[in-house]
């Protein structure tokens, strides 16, 4: 219960006038529900012609600073009632009575299911608002965090929690959180009733309660174990499906299905094997709470039958009557109250799961007072190491990049470059040592600012399911569609766009998949083209295109080159004979740089690789 009110206090404050209203209908609805219920004493005196005590009308001034005077006022209400039903029955006879009494019961019930309804009206918008609050924020840390946490985490099981997890919430907790708010102010207003009728039997009945309670709170915190084990095998199934997906070619080829399809099935039976073991805990709820209330009511039966028996009870029949009716109404909530505590610990379980998410700490932050930063000058790399858990993978770099300059870096796979690339847009923050732009070391400068001076095109086109137009305006706010033309004519992708049945409009599918390799590549290139950005960073931006493809993507990387500062990853050294400046990598270090002539002159790492790329 803890942890779930650790939930309420982070995400229900801003539905505060929602959680009011609520309790305050809950409260007239439970109120009413007792006045209802009151209506049984007089029907069954009547009925049965049990009742023989005269009653006389007492005047009653209320003060409400006195004490006194609100001790009175139950004695009061009942003798006046009672007064007002004798007087009707010797007036109008019993059968009349009995029919206003009926009206009062239809009116009184009428006012209960009203407010009962305006409370569940009242909590809809905290529960939905909740979970709509939950997906915003785990969707908006996806965004800010770095770029190392999700290497360490698998994008399957990341999908469950926000998929799964989110809904387990919703439907958990959130749907409990009605049961919370009501039951308790149901079950505490129906028990100061019945302290108020008869306080012996009400302590007779807090004797049995604590018992009924250990025995389901035991079964509750074994069902959140065994909840958070199943969404964590659940995360499991979904980072196979996606590794499925999104390596279907080469499962195939491999004639690797039967592999796939077994290992798919030991997992889903496992975490069907789980989810089974919860479920049976979880439906124990409401058998459990209704076999203990039982035994509690016929103990209560017995207790109470004791009391009326004996020559000085201090309840009459009918009394004792309305006292069952009372405790029997405490039951439903109670067992909802149980069925909330069991839903509560699987949505606990899920919300563990999202923590890691929306409490995952980054190292990647803006600065306290920012610099301005530009470049007018030159990005500078001063003795940089980095390392991404133990082993340094870059070591000692000291590199100088002129503004307006290409500078080349080109090594065998693991050798640092895409690493030593990454650092600069500051997805990962330098080990020991700086890089600087025009003297300003970039963590001194805002993310914003200094990712605003960089354009980025992958081997990967990273495209999205939309149409052309968005996918070239991306991070580009009022583009016009002059602006986007022109950068599609730049990078050698307006004659295809124009080609395709609604131009720019056109829908181009999941990462851009209606589209060739190189087609995806130019629509990559037209967006860094409109960014128009100081700094440009190729990071094998042609590896893996055809020849023609690569010519047409190459003229238009040559386009969005020209004039700017620019770093190129290549493995294809034909693209970079033209660099400023070719830097070597080899195990983290920078080994050679020079012109192409020069490193082939050298002959060293530079020309083994280009007689292998020859060869």
């Amino acid at each position: 219960m803890k942890d779930f009110l650790l939930i309420i206090r982070r995400f229900v404050p801003p539905y505060k006038k929602y959680m009011v209203l609520n309790v305050v209908f809950n409260i007239l609805s439970a109120i009413l529900n007792l006045f209802s219920f009151a209506l049984i004493i007089p029907i069954l005196n009547i009925l049965f012609k049990i009742d023989k005590e005269e009653y006389t009308f007492m005047p009653w001034a209320f003060d409400p600073a006195s004490w006194e005077s609100w001790k009175e006022l139950p004695l009061v209400l009942k003798n006046n009632f009672f007064w007002y039903v004798g007087d009707l029955i010797q007036t109008h006879g019993g059968s009349t009575t009995l029919i206003v009494l009926g009206l009062f019961l239809v009116v009184a019930t009428f006012l209960k299911v009203s407010t009962m309804y305006l409370a569940f009206f009242t909590m809809i918008p905290i529960r939905t608002g909740v979970v709509r609050d939950i997906r915003n924020q785990i969707n908006r840390k996806i965004t800010q965090l770095p770029l190392g946490f999700f290497s360490e985490e698998r994008k399957g099981d990341i999908l469950a929690r926000v998929s799964g997890d989110v809904n387990e919430i919703e439907a958990s907790v959130m749907s409990s959180l009605d049961m919370l708010f009501k039951n308790p102010i149901l079950i505490s207003i129906y028990l100061i009733g019945m302290i108020a009728i008869s306080w012996q039997l009400t302590l007779f009945v807090f004797i049995l309660l604590p018992f009924a309670g250990y025995v389901m709170g035991q079964v509750g915190k074994k069902l959140k174990r065994q909840s958070l084990e199943g969404q964590q095998q659940w995360g499991g199934l979904m980072s196979q499906i996606e590794e499925t997906l999104g390596g279907l070619r080469i499962i195939k080829a491999f004639n690797a299905e039967k592999k796939i399809q077994e290992r798919f099935e030991k997992a889903n039976e496992q975490f069907r094997q789980t989810i089974t073991r919860v479920y049976r805990r979880q439906q124990m709820a409401h058998p459990m709470s209704e076999f203990l209330g039982t035994a509690t009511i016929a103990i209560v039966l017995w207790y109470g039958g004791s009391l009326i028996l004996s020559d000085h009870s201090p309840i009459d029949a009918s009394t004792f009557i309305y006292y069952l009716v009372i405790f029997y109404s405490i039951i439903n909530p109670a067992k909802d109250l149980s069925k909330a505590a069991y839903a509560i610990q699987k949505g606990v379980a899920s919300m563990t799961r999202i923590d890691k998410i929306l409490l995952a700490q980054t190292n990647i932050h803006d600065p306290a007072s920012p610099k301005p930063i530009r470049l007018e000058k030159s990005i500078c790399y001063n003795d940089v190491w980095f390392k991404y858990q133990n082993d340094y993978v870059l070591k000692g770099i000291n590199l100088e990049i002129p503004k307006g300059k290409t500078v080349a870096l080109v090594g065998q796979s693991g050798s640092g470059k895409s690493t030593l690339v990454d650092l600069l847009p500051r997805f990962y923050d330098v080990s020991k040592g700086s890089i600087t732009i025009d003297g300003t070391d970039i963590r001194d400068a805002r993310l914003y600012d200094l990712r605003a001076l960089m354009g980025n095109v992958n081997q990967e086109a990273i495209l999205f399911n939309d149409s052309f137009f968005n996918n070239i305006a991306f991070g580009v706010d009022n583009a016009t569609q002059e602006q986007v033309e022109e950068a599609a004519r730049i990078a050698n992708a307006h004659d295809f766009i124009m080609a395709t049945e609604h131009g720019y409009q056109t829908n181009i599918g999941d990462r851009g998949g209606k589209l060739s390799g190189g087609q995806r590549q130019r629509i990559s290139i037209a967006r860094a083209i409109l960014k128009n950005p100081p700094i440009l960073i190729l990071d094998e931006a042609t590896s893996a295109l055809d020849t023609e493809s690569e010519r047409l993507v190459q003229e238009a990387l040559e386009n969005l080159m020209r004039n700017r500062t620019t770093i190129v990853i290549a493995h294809r050294l034909s693209t970079i004979r033209n660099a400023d400046e070719i830097c070597v990598m080899h195990e983290g270090e920078i080994v050679e740089r020079g012109r192409h002539e020069e490193l082939l002159a050298l002959d060293g790492y530079y020309k083994r690789l280009c007689d292998m790329q020859s060869f």
